[in-house]
This record gives structure tokens, C-alpha cells and sequence, in this order.
């Protein structure tokens, strides 16, 4: 594609009009570095008109509770099987004390996550024990923002218990969830979906789940599971169809949507051998991290405005490089983080807010501690300047 082509589909980007699929392909199938830097460069000016040059980040804990889990994930080196020697389930005790540090710490957010554990159940139901675990939380620290369980796992909680998405989500946010992880939809297309995660649900639940949670007033996150086995089409279609459900939360009046988009390259230095050999290498490659981060930004930025790289994935240099290439916000502290650490990244699991500010500050920018919604908190964080 000639040059004066990648100019005239990033013109328009630039006029704000939302990209095409087949222009997308085109940005992602880019090689000729003159082209791939006009798209950098487009992505960081839309960055900058869409939401400023301000670099947000969010102090936050993860917490994994278990990782027995039902389901054999082609790329998950996090799963195991009850009596594994590395299978672990937390209870209520551990899981306060996790919350108590977080707490001490400075976290607003509770970020909550597990594998599908069968045996997680109360008087033989599913929901119980979820609700439990959230009103464990909620009742000691009502203040903390619960991030919690993805669209699978709502899929999970109502296959058992034979209820429907909605009666799920509802009963969760009524215990006290405020918002969803939109994890789980690693690539939101079946083919990729029948190799990657064969037991997952498909693209058509996983949208109908978290559009179900805006209809309901729970705010979720999005993701795409990059790098591994799927194409520039395909990748393009995942963008294409977030786009889509966030069109339709904004334009039906939902009293909620999407609040950001990360994007999470595969590590397969501890995934499942067949995977690992399929895409022939272990760490991410920055490059197309960096460009599919760029083509993200003018592809979904009029509707989902906040793009986060993954530091435990790409590492914090990557991660900082990707605020020039379209992100706008640095991600979270963690405190932990055990699903991405067990495949073998190199990033690290924890990230203290001071060198997540100097990351920042190094390329120039201001930063801005933030909650899970992007709501600024001002105590203490006022918009900090770089000299």
C-alpha cells in the first residue's frame, strides 16, 4: 500500500471519523517504518486531542483467589487441578489481609479474579460463595472499589446454578461489585477462540454478558489477548465489534459502558507446549505491541477514550513506550499478579506509584492518580507537572 493511502486513512482519523475495518487491516499490515511512524504519530495526536497529554494511573491490588479451575486454556500456565501441588484457594482470612495491606497502602481499588473452582459453592450453588466473597469484603472495607469476576465467570455462576446473565450480575452488584473485568475475551473471534480457549464462551455471550452489565449499571473494562495465533483481520474484528458494544451502550442511554481498553500480549514462556510451539516464541514482540496499541488508539478512541499497556507483560520500558504510541494511562500498581507471572513474564508484579511517576515524568507528562472509573483523586495527587 503506497504511502499516499496510509496518509489519506490517517487524515481522516485525524477529522474524527472512525476507521473502516478494511483501513485498519491496512494500518496493522504496515512494514515500511516511514508509514509506521505517521501511524504513531497519529495515534499520539489522537491521544492528546481525545483525552490530553495527562498520564493516569490507578493504585490497586489484584487478588487471584484460586487457580483450580475447570477449564484447560490453551495459552493459561495459571490453572490447575485440585490437589496440585501449586493449586491454591484463599480463605475469607487471607483474602482480608490482602485487602487490609491494600488498604494501608493507598489502594481505591480491589481488582478480583479466579479460576472456574467446581467446589466453590455454598449449600450447593455457585452464587452463594461469590456473594460471600464479596460481602466479605464489602462488609470490612466498604470504601474500596470492587473491580470483580469477568464475563466467564458470570457465565460459570449461572450454568450451575441454572440463573440467567442478568439475575448473576445484578446479584453481584447488589452485594457489592462496582464494576467487571472485561477479561476473557482474549480474541472475540470463534476460530481463534476453538485453539485458544475451546471451554470459554464464545464471542457472541461474552458480548451479551457485558452488555447485559451496562444495561444494569455496572462499568466494565475491555481486552485483547494479542500476539499468539491471530491475524490483523481478526484482530481488526475484536476492535471492531468493542466498538460496536460501546456504540450501542452510548447510543441506547445505558447507565453504563466501557471505561478503558488494555491491551495484553501473550507470554508463552510457561503456556502449554502445543500453543508455545505454535507461535514459536515466549516474550511478546514490542514492535507489534506498539503498533496494534497505535491502531487501537484511532480505531476505538472517539468511543473508549482510556488505552492501557500492560507493564507486567511488556515491562515498564515498554509500557512507558506505548504512551507515545496512543496510551494515555499507566495501569495499576498491583501488588500482586499471578495469572501473567505463573506463563513467565518479565515485567514483575508489583509497581510502586513512585516509579510509576517517574516513568512518566521521563517522557515529559503529567500525571494524575485516578480511580477505577477514571475519576480524578486529588488528595495528595494533585496534577503533578515535570519540570
Amino acid at each position: 500500500m503506497n504511502k499516499n493511502t496510509i496518509n489519506a486513512i490517517t487524515n481522516r482519523a485525524l477529522l474524527g471519523y472512525d476507521l473502516l475495518p478494511d483501513e485498519g487491516v491496512a494500518l496493522l499490515t504496515q512494514t515500511d517504518p516511514e508509514a509506521i511512524a505517521v501511524i504513531r504519530a497519529t495515534a499520539n495526536q489522537l491521544r492528546q486531542q481525545q483525552v490530553g497529554d495527562t498520564v493516569t494511573y490507578v493504585i490497586n491490588r489484584n487478588i487471584n483467589f484460586t487457580n483450580i479451575c475447570e477449564q484447560h486454556c490453551s495459552f493459561c500456565a495459571f490453572r490447575r487441578d485440585e490437589g496440585d501441588t501449586a493449586a491454591y484457594w484463599l480463605d475469607w482470612t487471607q483474602i482480608l489481609e490482602k485487602c487490609q495491606d491494600a488498604v494501608q497502602r493507598g489502594a481505591t481499588e480491589i481488582c478480583m479474579q479466579g479460576g472456574l473452582n467446581p467446589k466453590a459453592q455454598i449449600n450447593g450453588q455457585s452464587l452463594p460463595y461469590y456473594l460471600k466473597l464479596v460481602a466479605t469484603i464489602k462488609q470490612e472495607f466498604p470504601q474500596i472499589h470492587l473491580h470483580a469476576f469477568s464475563p466467564q465467570e458470570v457465565q460459570f455462576i449461572a450454568r450451575i446454578d441454572g440463573l440467567t446473565y442478568g439475575d448473576v450480575i445484578e446479584a453481584l452488584r447488589n452485594a457489592g461489585v462496582d464494576s467487571m473485568p472485561g477479561t476473557a475475551a482474549e480474541v472475540l473471534d470463534d476460530q481463534v477462540r476453538r485453539v485458544l480457549c475451546p471451554e470459554k464462551i464464545d464471542t457472541a455471550t461474552w458480548l451479551e454478558i457485558v452488555s447485559m452489565a451496562h444495561q444494569l449499571g455496572l462499568h466494565t473494562t475491555s481486552t485483547m489477548l494479542s500476539g499468539h495465533i491471530e491475524t490483523p483481520v481478526q484482530q481488526i474484528g475484536h476492535l471492531e465489534k468493542l466498538r460496536s458494544l460501546q456504540k450501542t451502550a452510548v447510543n441506547k442511554g445505558y447507565p453504563a459502558k466501557i471505561t478503558e481498553f488494555i491491551l495484553l500480549p501473550f507470554v508463552g514462556q510457561e503456556a502449554p507446549k502445543s500453543l508455545r510451539r505454535r507461535v514459536g516464541r515466549d516474550q511478546p514482540v514490542l514492535a507489534d505491541a506498539l503498533l496494534l496499541g497505535a491502531v487501537a488508539r484511532i480505531y476505538l478512541g472517539n468511543w473508549i477514550p482510556n488505552h492501557q499497556p500492560s507493564w507486567v507483560k511488556l515491562g515498564l520500558s515498554g509500557a512507558t513506550e506505548a504512551l507515545v504510541w496512543g496510551c494515555n494511562d499507566i495501569g495499576g500498581t498491583l501488588m500482586e499478579e499471578h495469572i501473567t507471572s505463573m506463563a513467565g513474564a518479565v515485567g514483575g508484579t508489583c509497581m510502586d506509584v513512585n516509579t510509576l511517576q517517574t516513568a512518566i515524568t521521563s517522557l515529559g507528562r503529567p500525571y494524575q492518580q485516578r480511580d477505577t472509573l477514571y475519576q480524578k483523586i486529588s488528595i495528595n495527587n494533585q496534577i503533578t507537572h515535570s519540570v
